[in-house]
C-alpha cells in the first residue's frame, strides 16, 4: 500500500489486541466467518470450516487469539479488505 502512495495507520494485533467491542464494530453486518484465518492452528484444530463457531464465540476467540484474525485487515472508509489482495489495494488507493 505504501508503494501506491497510501498513508497507513498500522496496529500490531499481537501487542495491541482488538477488543470484542472493536471486533463487533469492525465486522458489523459482514460475514464474521470471512474474518477467520483458515491457516490458524486453532481454526484447523476445531475444524471451523466445517463447524464454524457462532458469531459471538468467534468474536470472543478472535479477541483472545489475534492470530485467528485473517490479516492484514485494510480499512478504507466503509471498505474492508482481508488478507493479502494486491489488486484490491490498488483499487482502494485510487
Amino acid at each position: 500500500m505504501l508503494e501506491l502512495g497510501a498513508e497507513l495507520e498500522s496496529r500490531d494485533l499481537n501487542k495491541e489486541r482488538l477488543s470484542e467491542a472493536e471486533l463487533e464494530e469492525l465486522i458489523s453486518g459482514r460475514d464474521y466467518k470471512e474474518f477467520l484465518n483458515p491457516r490458524n492452528e486453532l481454526y484447523r484444530a476445531r475444524n471451523m470450516k466445517e463447524k464454524p463457531p457462532s458469531r459471538s464465540e468467534a468474536i470472543k476467540l478472535m479477541a483472545k487469539e489475534p492470530n485467528l484474525i485473517r490479516r492484514p485487515v485494510v480499512i478504507h472508509g466503509s471498505q474492508i479488505l482481508l488478507g493479502f489482495d494486491e489488486e484490491g489495494y490498488r483499487k482502494l488507493a485510487k
